[in-house]
């Protein structure tokens, strides 16, 4: 197996995947796409985590094991992104950090836990892409990230809104973090937006909550009758000149390309759909990214875990092409 040069320092060109013609792909751990650890590299430009949690869900579990089963997912993944002509491990040092641990028992301390965690890895990467977990964590990682940016626009992509406002009179759970987040002021409340939301609802009172929060939606039933070329302009205008933050529920695909998530709705984005909306944001400032709600039990060769891991790995690809804040 081939070893990294560990040094404190950044290095002076970036250290990318384990070299697939030495060592096979599938031996040897699984970090994402075979990158090197943060501990070996000292510092990166983006750092990989996982949070295997998922207390927060409200109907299928398992997203714990997620970060776990995307990591494996990535083993395939190449150096080399044709479709945005960039080779993202090497215009950024990008390395896994292993997983931010969060207590399964007790959901408010698990949400300090993950809020340590980041802000924490941030002092060692100024971005973070993080694989869940369910999506309660995105509540702790945009706090940390506008506590480095500023409110932040985010580009949600799910099949559910998830600015309801409790559960079981629980205030922070997977349908919740970003009514907390507006409501706490991480989030721009004049250029946030959803993306591939569908299904039915609680009423109509959830749309003018949502409203009300600072998001705008663009539906599947938007993209069917307009294209996809019409919702990436739609999404451009309103992230335009703002850090983006950009939270992507695997769920935003049909079940038929990511069976394996914990609240599944038909009618859902193809996986090309998605990664064509993903590549058209590389001209955006993306100052962290998610990746969650992959549920493996649920998975079916791969299919949700393979989908979570190219996501990932297009949305790495925008944020080396794109011009990030210091």
């Amino acid at each position: 197996m081939s070893t990294h040069d560990a040094s404190a320092d950044h290095p002076s060109s970036p250290v990318g995947p384990r070299d697939s013609s030495r060592t096979p792909r599938f031996a040897g751990p699984a970090s994402f796409a075979l990158l090197p650890l943060l501990e070996t590299v000292g510092t990166a430009d983006i750092a990989v985590a996982g949070v295997p949690f998922d207390s927060g869900v409200s109907y299928r579990p398992g997203a714990r094991f997620g970060p776990a089963h995307v990591r494996e997912s990535s083993r395939l993944l190449r150096p080399y992104n044709p479709a945005q002509d960039i080779a993202p491990f090497a215009v950024q040092q990008v390395a896994d950090a292993g997983d931010i641990v969060a207590n399964p028992f007790d959901l408010d301390e698990a949400m300090e836990q993950v809020y340590q965690g980041a802000a924490e890895l941030l002092t060692r990467a100024p971005r973070l892409a993080v694989i869940g977990g369910d999506h309660t964590i995105a509540y702790p990682l945009l706090r940390a990230a506008a506590e480095k940016h500023g409110p932040v626009a985010v580009l949600h992509a799910d099949a559910h809104l998830d600015t309801w406002d409790t559960y079981f009179g629980a205030p922070l759970t997977h349908g919740t973090p970003f009514r907390r987040a507006a409501e706490d002021g991480f989030i721009d409340l004049t250029a946030s937006a959803h993306l591939g939301i569908r299904g039915p609802l609680y009423g109509k009172g959830d749309l003018d909550d949502d409203a009300r929060l600072g998001f705008q939606i663009t539906t599947t039933e938007f993209i069917e009758e307009h294209g996809v070329p019409a919702a990436i302009s739609r999404l451009k205008q309103r992230l335009a000149g703002r850090p983006v933050y950009i939270s992507v529920d695997i769920d935003v695909l049909d079940p038929a390309h990511a069976p394996g998530t914990g609240t599944p709705e038909a009618g859902g984005l193809t996986s090309r759909e998605l990664l064509r909306i993903i590549r058209a944001m590389s001209d955006q400032n993306i100052v962290g990214v998610d990746v969650v709600e992959v549920a493996p039990a649920y998975d079916h060769a791969q299919l949700t875990g393979i989908a979570a891991a190219h996501v990932l790995y297009e949305l790495l690809s925008a944020m080396g092409a794109g011009a990030p804040s210091a």
